[in-house]
């Protein structure tokens, strides 16, 4: 087998793998279940949140947590993708319920999930095409339909936005 036979080859097989992966698409109460389990996994089960669900109003965010009130909801975006990326957001969240900021005891939380580079450069990878196909030229040179900032959180909230996941402008 060539080279070039090989590449496409590998290509097809991850497509398949994909697609395989998108057509599982947990359920909130299955989401849940997760959450739990990469809780006890990850945090030792420290991490108890009252809620975890699915939400379709999160376009510039992977996730948001809201401490206070236990509940973590997550973008219908992230359904579809692999799971690794899925439980890395999951345990993002999860970890704001033990630390509300994105400070070094955040981070150190999040070393625990050995796939979080891993997660990160693979969203980072998906707003990074999703800029370069809103970047394209269209012919008028009207940028103008950028969504823009994202609105700040309600008091007490924890959000990733859609910038990858636990990247911050400010770099915590």
């Amino acid at each position: 087998m060539s080279e070039a036979e090989e590449q496409r080859w590998v290509g097809v097989m991850l497509d398949k793998l994909a697609a395989q992966e998108s057509k599982r698409t947990l359920g909130d109460g299955e989401l849940a279940e997760r959450a739990e389990r990469l809780s006890g996994q990850y945090f030792g089960g420290r991490a108890r949140p009252a809620s975890v669900r699915w939400v379709t109003n999160q376009n510039t965010r992977w996730g948001s947590c809201t401490p206070a009130e236990g509940s973590i909801r997550l973008s219908h975006r992230l359904q579809g993708m692999p799971e690794y990326v899925v439980d890395y957001v999951l345990v993002h969240e999860l970890a704001h319920l033990l630390v509300p900021g994105h400070g070094p005891r955040f981070w150190r939380l999040l070393e625990a999930y050995p796939r979080t580079e891993r997660a990160r450069g693979y969203l980072e990878g998906i707003v990074a095409a999703d800029r370069l196909r809103h970047s394209a030229p269209d012919g008028d040179g009207d940028e103008s339909d950028d969504e823009g900032p994202a609105p700040a959180p309600a008091p007490g909230a924890s959000r990733s936005e859609g910038e990858p996941v636990g990247s911050e402008p400010d770099g915590s």
